[in-house]
């Protein structure tokens, strides 16, 4: 368990207030936290994946019958 420690950047404030920013421009601020929004975006959950995966399949079957 992690037992804590010292840190210059929350004494100081600079944690808090990059979280504050963070929150009001609505983009993380950390690279693993772009990374994890990106992802949910382009995902949009296991749904969207699934809709990725079987619309294609959808619109050759469309234009085969079409044409």
């Amino acid at each position: 368990m992690n037992k804590g420690g010292f840190s210059w950047k929350r004494l100081s404030g600079i944690s808090g207030a990059k979280a504050n920013i963070s929150r009001k421009i609505g983009i993380p601020l950390t690279k693993s936290g772009r990374d994890q929004k990106i992802g949910r975006i382009v995902s949009k959950g296991c749904l969207g994946i699934l809709v990725a995966m079987i619309l294609p399949i959808i619109l050759i079957f469309v234009f085969k019958v079409i044409y």
